[in-house]
């Protein structure tokens, strides 16, 4: 099995080499949870309190293996995250459900287009159709029938705006937003980047949602969230591209490792 597009140049590429992409993991993270099936699933199976590293980690060596690795490295951790998935049933949902797939599919390509034109500026049509028709690999290898990713960009707007609308944030879902957006069992240094990971993806989540969780969101807050989007539109890209890449090259190595040891 291939990786989503084997061309330097292509558009999930392009997209995913940015290290501004991981901005968005927490939105990201939080409109999947803000699904209750899950949020169920992730609460039951998921150790966010003890390792809240451990859920982006194992969603960017999928992400990347996926875009970045040979077929043989893109199919051995399709492989892996169907293995887990396997165990990850309880009353009322499954992580093989398509439905629940194309969710957390749909979450990556939503995030990672908005937080990319954000910092990098809008995309054309032919490349947000491009990137979606890519994405799509996200929901397909897992054993998602094709036919339910969406079969355009304006027909993707309109699925998102549908889940969007019913997406509830459970008492499943708080606990998992605590865990991650105020945790203690970060190492030091990453600890004091969680006020303004919170003011980010506060800022990035729909309104409703945003509410759900209980951020605490006023004029000021909206002023700095803004001010904070401001000062990367600006900046990142002057930022050189081997330092801007270069989160995505230490998670290829640490992958191709992890590849190495278990293939």
């Amino acid at each position: 099995m291939a990786g989503v597009d084997e061309r330097e140049d292509s558009a999930v590429r392009l997209v995913l080499r940015e290290a501004c992409i991981l901005a968005a993991a927490g939105r990201a993270i939080l409109l999947q949870v803000a699904h209750p099936k899950v949020a169920r699933g992730v609460a039951e199976h998921s150790r966010f309190a003890e390792d809240p590293l451990k859920r982006l980690q194992g969603t960017m060596y999928y992400v990347y293996g996926t875009a970045f690795g040979t077929p043989e490295e893109a199919a051995w951790i399709a492989g892996a995250v169907n293995d887990i998935h396997q165990h990850v049933t309880g009353p009322g949902y499954s992580a093989d459900d398509p439905d629940l797939q194309l969710w957390v599919a749909a979450t990556l390509f939503d995030s990672g287009l908005q937080i990319y034109e954000a910092t990098l500026g809008p995309m054309t049509e032919a490349m947000q159709e491009e990137l979606r028709q890519e994405y799509a690999r996200f929901a397909t290898q897992l054993g998602c029938p094709e036919e339910l990713w969406p079969s355009s960009v304006a027909e993707f707007r309109r699925y998102w705006q549908q889940q969007v609308d019913t997406l509830e944030v459970t008492a499943d879902a708080k606990r998992i937003c605590h865990d991650m957006m105020y945790s203690t069992a970060l190492p030091w240094y990453l600890r004091t980047l969680l006020p303004l990971n919170r003011l980010i993806t506060a800022g990035l989540l729909p309104e409703r949602i945003r509410e759900e969780y209980g951020f605490a969101w006023n004029p000021r807050r909206e002023r700095m969230f803004r001010r904070v989007a401001r000062l990367l539109r600006l900046a990142y890209p002057r930022i050189p591209r081997r330092m801007r890449w270069l989160p995505m090259k230490l998670y290829m190595r640490s992958f191709r490792k992890r590849y190495r040891s278990y293939a």
